[in-house]
């Protein structure tokens, strides 16, 4: 628990530190802890040492520590990976946040799963590649998306994320985001939320106005071994 502590605080050390560089606040920064292949133990820790907002990339994770960790009322749970149709209403009945909402069908199965009328906060996921096979909705697309997922009564659009290509610098990746994301905004000035930046660029992705950060190995430790 102890070195869980102090990964933790080294992190959030370097995102007050970039945040002042940016001269930003940085309590208007989410980080989020992606808890990928870690067993639901390691969530249970982070909760007892503060932490509040956890990711999750696949569905059956996600379910599976939902359930078992349906005691910590009060962690807020992301789902951040790329999404089946088909597993729409298990992600729904899990996640309080879904990023990955990358074309018209998705949002609809999403909203389709709504069981009560408790809201599901989304995210317009966007393409900065020039490959049509990685997760995402081009730039140039961004805009129809968002207002379909406006048009669904069950979901709250709440703004953008995306990964920074690896063949491009992260500044320049994330202010490309940030175009979209300003472009989104004059459609539904609420969804403020710009969620980039993992271990690797979250710094960039603080300068260029990231709300919500994606932070795993950095805090978490090394995954376990999948075998």
């Amino acid at each position: 628990m102890s070195d869980l502590a102090a990964r933790l605080s080294a992190i959030d050390e370097k995102i007050a530190d970039a945040a002042r560089l940016a001269g930003r606040d940085a309590g208007e920064i989410t980080r989020i802890v992606v808890t990928k292949f870690h067993p639901a133990s390691l969530v249970r820790d982070l909760h007892a040492i503060g932490v509040r907002e956890v990711g999750e990339n696949r569905q059956q994770e996600l379910s599976a520590k939902t359930a078992e960790l349906a005691d910590l009322d009060d962690l807020r749970w992301h789902f951040i990976g790329q999404a089946q149709t088909n597993k729409a209403a298990a992600i729904r009945r899990s996640a309080d946040a879904v990023h990955s909402v990358d074309r018209d069908r998705l949002a609809d199965a999403l909203h389709r799963a709504a069981e009560d009328d408790r809201i599901l906060d989304v995210l317009v996921q966007i393409n900065l590649t020039d490959d049509p096979g990685r997760g995402g909705v081009a730039p140039v697309d961004a805009a129809a998306l968002a207002e379909h997922v406006l048009g669904l009564s069950s979901l709250r659009l709440r703004g953008v994320m995306a990964v920074a290509p690896l063949d491009e610098e992260p500044a320049s990746a994330f202010a490309r985001l940030y175009d979209v994301a300003s472009a989104i905004r004059t459609l539904e000035p609420s969804a403020d939320w710009m969620s980039a930046g993992m271990t690797g660029d979250f710094v960039e992705a603080i300068a260029a106005g990231a709300t919500h950060l994606r932070i795993g190995s950095a805090i978490t430790g090394p995954r376990p071994d999948r075998g």
